[in-house]
């Protein structure tokens, strides 16, 4: 269901395109305390609502975390990029092969790689390892580590059931029944994946580790803080989730909202011409 957010509201703002180390003030103090606090600060975010990245930047900025885990970035991209000095959005975009990613464009994502000059962690699951889940099942796409991760243990039915529907809607409806259940193993792929680049470099940094991702997979009911409560019980996890005019889907830490943008009905393409 979707619901109110009313955690955080944060008004309206005249965002500043200038970065780094300029404080847009779109982070409440409660919201700043919690981040600075924790082992490890979800963002979540709507793909193509840019103040979602500008609140992504400022958040980074006030961190100062030890590594930056990316949904948006894959492992081999991560360590192109520890090779070199990225000087321009041109070359960023073209050691991450970002135009054949299918994400946003990098100029929306471009602040919050300027907020942070910490290590980048890939954590976007391949095309193929996508097709091994739904072929095969997500715990046979992450291999060794799945049974740590939990895809051995199948999700209660009225668990599966609600996630299916959730993957229905966001589909506009349009999926056949029998691609449902593929579609929440991707998603729990992507969360475990996720989940394990973050223990990765708290491994490796110390931490804090901050993650760069869609809000599904911030939430705190079945997103990556759950993957972590369960492999890192003691570790400080504040999920944010990013509104657009006080919806959002699951359940979070935190949430901040910001006013809807104008974006064509994702649905038109699935509707039927008369």
């Amino acid at each position: 269901m979707k619901h109110l957010a009313i955690l955080v509201c944060v008004l309206s703002l005249t965002v500043s395109s200038a970065r780094p180390g300029v404080s847009e003030g779109l982070l409440p103090d409660n919201a700043l305390t919690a981040m600075r606090g924790a082992d490890v600060v979800i963002l979540g975010e709507v793909h193509d609502n840019p103040r979602h990245h500008h609140v992504q930047a400022e958040a980074l900025e006030a961190v100062s975390p030890s590594a930056v885990v990316w949904e948006m970035v894959t492992e081999e991209g991560a360590q192109r990029l520890s090779q070199k000095a990225v000087s321009d959005p041109d070359e960023l975009g073209r050691i991450l092969k970002w135009a054949e990613s299918g994400w946003p464009p990098l100029s929306m994502y471009y602040s919050v790689f300027q907020a942070s000059s910490a290590p980048v962690y890939g954590a976007m699951v391949p095309r193929t390892a996508a097709r091994a889940a739904m072929e095969r099942g997500a715990a046979t796409a992450l291999g060794a580590d799945a049974a740590r991760y939990g895809l051995t243990v199948p999700l209660p039915p009225e668990e599966q059931s609600a996630r299916e529907a959730d993957q229905l809607a966001a589909h506009c409806d349009a999926l056949p029944a029998e691609m449902l259940p593929q579609m929440v193993a991707i998603q729990r792929l992507r969360d475990a994946v996720l989940a394990r680049a973050v223990v990765r470099a708290m491994e490796e940094t110390g931490g804090p580790v901050a993650v760069i991702t869609g809000n599904g997979h911030a939430r705190t009911d079945r997103g990556i803080p759950t993957y972590l409560a369960r492999l890192q019980p003691g570790w400080k996890v504040v999920a944010v989730g990013q509104s657009e005019d006080g919806v959002i889907d699951g359940d979070f830490d935190i949430v901040i909202d910001s006013p809807t943008i104008v974006r064509e009905d994702p649905c038109a393409a699935f509707q039927v011409q008369n």
